[in-house]
């Protein structure tokens, strides 16, 4: 392409400009469901895909209010999104000012999720950015990851990264991963029941460190573990890596939308430009980029999804549904008196002490560092897990809460080879507080 080609490609007319529909946020085709004149979004109507209808109404789960989840939520309230969720459970330390640009020396000691949260919404009036104080693993369930149209990873270890992985598989939902460390990062994005996903990623020695998570994901950790240690990291490497995450989600979301702005100003589908299955990684020494193929592991753990049309919606909360009431329903809708349920995530059962010969009743999905010793004799204690119910056991009248499973989660009901998956929706509006509950289509 010559300069004049490029030139020709880039360029608008005037009469082009005047002829743009000045309705703010119209029906119709993408092209036209544009914010145009001088209102907040007119720049973005410019590009001939942009649909800022669309971004208003998508669903965006961000995982980490640190660094990268900054930088994330600014650019996502400043391209439009009206409906995000952010988790995070630590709260903001005097490191972080200098790295993050939503907070302020008043928000030390507050919880990162919320600050960030009310920072986002002040950039947007429009926007609604909901927190949840929360560890992603132990403490949110499933159906979040279901609402989300597009998820976001701003997270610091390969623990909750492969919580997400695994969860974003079963729910079906495409998810973008970012890393950052000095002054270079990485963006990766795993589509949705397309390998190759993040698990397939790990090499041989990423694979060992995180054997005990593989094989039971965010299971047997405790919270200090998940947290992570100190990782050097700068403001201006989270900004890059955190606007390529936000521009992959934004071509996600148009991944449908046929397009003629290739270099070689063929028309194509932009879904093919996704960076799917695939890594963009930057070296900031010397300001290089490159992209990574990655290939689909065999038997890989995490390839797992779960049926659309199998995912039942249950009114119910975790408050009011008991083990022994979904089973019988279990049993009834797959028409098999030995169908059994299975958990989204291990539970601690018990904690047992030999030497002393005595149990404790948990039912808690994390573990702490106190739970270890026994408060008799101080001796290291047994866990004992479980990860589902079959009838046998006696804590059937125990409700989904008292087992310890988190709000707005899926339990899946199984008879031999067929399997169903329950929501417990009924906690939908109480997670999600003023976000939308419904869910929408999604992209293949």
């Amino acid at each position: 392409m010559d300069e004049e080609q490029i030139e020709g490609a880039i360029s608008i007319s005037l009469e082009d400009i005047e002829n743009l529909p000045q309705d703010g946020l119209s029906s119709g085709p993408a092209n036209k469901q544009q914010e145009t004149g001088d209102s907040r979004f007119s720049r973005f109507s410019l590009i001939s895909w942009w649909d800022q209808e669309k971004i208003a109404n998508a669903k965006i789960l961000v995982v980490g209010a640190g660094a990268l989840g900054n930088e994330i939520l600014k650019n996502l309230v400043l391209t439009g999104f009206r409906n995000i969720l952010v988790v995070d459970l630590d709260n903001i330390e005097h490191s972080n000012l200098s790295r993050s640009v939503l907070y302020r020396p008043d928000d030390i000691g507050k919880g990162k999720a919320e600050t960030a949260a009310k920072a986002a919404m002040e950039i947007y009036e429009d926007a609604v950015v909901h927190p949840i104080d929360a560890n992603i693993c132990f403490n949110v369930g499933l159906g979040v990851f279901g609402w989300a149209d597009i998820i976001i990873g701003g997270l610091d270890n390969r623990a909750a990264r492969l919580w997400i992985n695994q969860s974003a598989w079963k729910m079906n939902r495409p998810w973008i991963d970012g890393a950052i460390q000095g002054i270079s990062g990485v963006a990766k994005v795993f589509l949705p029941g397309t390998a190759p996903c993040y698990e397939c990623t790990l090499n041989e020695m990423d694979m060992q460190l995180a054997e005990k998570q593989l094989r039971n994901p965010c299971t047997g950790l405790t919270l200090k573990e998940m947290k992570g240690g100190k990782v050097p990291t700068t403001p201006t490497v989270s900004s890059i890596i955190a606007g390529i995450q936000v521009q992959e989600a934004l071509k996600i979301l148009h991944s449908d939308t046929m397009i003629d702005e290739d270099l070689d100003g063929n028309p194509i589908l932009l879904e093919s430009a996704v960076l799917a299955g695939r890594g963009y990684h930057f070296e900031g020494l010397n300001h290089t980029s490159y992209i990574t193929e990655y290939t689909e592991k065999e038997l890989c753990n995490a390839h797992y999804v779960f049926d659309p049309d199998k995912l039942y919606k249950l009114e119910t909360t975790s408050d009011e549904a008991t083990l022994d009431d979904l089973l019988q329903q279990a049993r009834d809708d797959l028409g098999n008196g030995l169908a059994c349920l299975e958990f989204s995530r291990n539970v601690i059962h018990k904690m047992v002490c030999n030497d002393c010969d005595s149990e404790e009743e948990v039912f808690q999905t994390m573990a702490s560092e106190e739970m270890a010793t026994c408060k008799d004799c101080s001796k290291e204690r047994e866990t004992q897990w479980i990860n589902g119910y079959t009838g046998e056991e006696n804590y059937g009248e125990r409700t989904l809460a008292q087992v310890g499973l988190p709000p707005f989660d899926v339990v899946t009901a199984r008879a031999e080879m067929e399997e169903i998956y329950y929501e417990i929706s009924g906690d939908a509006s109480r997670v999600l507080g003023p976000l939308p509950t419904e869910q929408t289509k999604h992209m293949p």
